[in-house]
């Protein structure tokens, strides 16, 4: 593939280990890039690094805990003396999940979600900012999700965590609005083949996979690569995103109510898995989620996918109806209770 990033750069990736940050590693991956990886797993780390030398690329491994301030002020620093003193693209990434009721899932997962999703891309931007603001430049990236606009069920802190990037990256923009060479960008996956669902906890007791459509890792590192060469403040990946959105800002209350219909339908018949932490609170021994690709996309049989097709055109009409119906009648939608 062709790389737009500029032709030397120096380019910080968190959550590099695995899925979307190690796809995006490795499509920077270049005859002069310096690229500076960061995760909690080193040795899965220097695995990335060497693919990614391999192709050209002059890597340095910076092992990171993104909810430690410190760690990733570190992080900067390490960066910037491999630049020479400059930091050109930083791309927050890391991320998790705990997926339950909101009163099952122990207050401990919940405030771990925000300290990772939230607090990890605040240090990060607070860290490379200043290099920023002193180089006269920089590309900031952030991989957020549907999830900042579309809430789930069972995914309470998650999807605070989200629509809470989303005000804090707004902000960031609104306060650079002055340094037309720093870009804050946000870029949002639909769902996403990775490890991710294995590496966040789980305590319903199901085995919980991404709803199709599926989209490859890849393709949410191709818009990443973009992003330094063509900054824009948002990008959607994947087509049922914007439809998703859309949908929700049409009719919010009957997409709340079939999304929640379709979760609990979904419970009801998943696999039983045991109620585990997985990854969220300390990283699992590698080989575990030690690659791009969390292995959905091969496992989605035609009957599950049939089955999910149509269950979004029933939300999806639903949803327009209400809409429709709200439109005639002037008052907010109405929706069955879920049951």
């Amino acid at each position: 593939m062709t790389h737009p990033a500029p032709a030397s750069a120096t380019i910080v990736i968190t959550g590099a280990s695995s899925g979307i940050g190690r796809a995006t590693a490795l499509a920077f991956a270049r005859p002069g890039i310096r690229l500076v990886l960061a995760a909690r797993r080193a040795a899965v780390l220097a695995e990335v690094a060497a693919e990614c030398a391999q192709r050209g690329a002059r890597t340095l491994v910076v092992p990171t805990d993104v909810t430690d301030a410190r760690a990733v002020h570190h992080l900067a620093e390490a960066a910037a003396a491999l630049g020479g003193g400059q930091i050109d693209v930083w791309v927050n990434n890391a991320g998790s999940g705990a997926i339950g009721a909101f009163e099952a899932t122990p207050l401990a997962a919940h405030e771990q979600v925000l300290r990772v999703n939230l607090f990890g891309y605040l240090y990060g931007a607070y860290a490379v900012l200043p290099y920023f603001r002193r180089q006269g430049h920089g590309t900031l990236i952030n991989v957020v999700s549907l999830g900042a606009w579309l809430p789930e069920p069972y995914t309470a802190a998650y999807s605070a965590s989200k629509y809470g990037l989303r005000g804090l990256l707004d902000a960031l923009r609104t306060e650079l609005s002055a340094e037309p060479h720093i870009h804050v960008c946000d870029v949002h996956p639909a769902y996403i083949d990775t490890p991710g669902f294995q590496h966040g906890a789980n305590y319903t007791g199901r085995l919980i996979k991404p709803a199709p459509p599926v989209f490859p890792a890849q393709k949410v590192a191709e818009a990443i690569v973009r992003l330094p060469y063509r900054p824009r403040p948002s990008t959607m990946v994947g087509w049922s995103g914007p439809a998703l959105r859309l949908l929700y800002t049409l009719a919010p209350r009957a997409t709340r109510w079939a999304g929640m219909r379709l979760f609990l339908g979904y419970l009801r018949q998943a696999e039983r898995a045991p109620v585990s932490e997985n990854s969220l609170f300390s990283p699992l021994p590698a080989p575990h989620g030690a690659s791009v690709s969390g292995g959905w996309r091969k496992m989605a049989a035609p009957r599950s996918r049939r089955a999910w097709w149509g269950a979004a055109v029933i939300t999806a009409a639903a949803g327009l109806l209400a809409w429709q119906q709200a439109r005639k009648s002037g008052t907010a939608e109405a929706c069955p209770p879920v049951s």
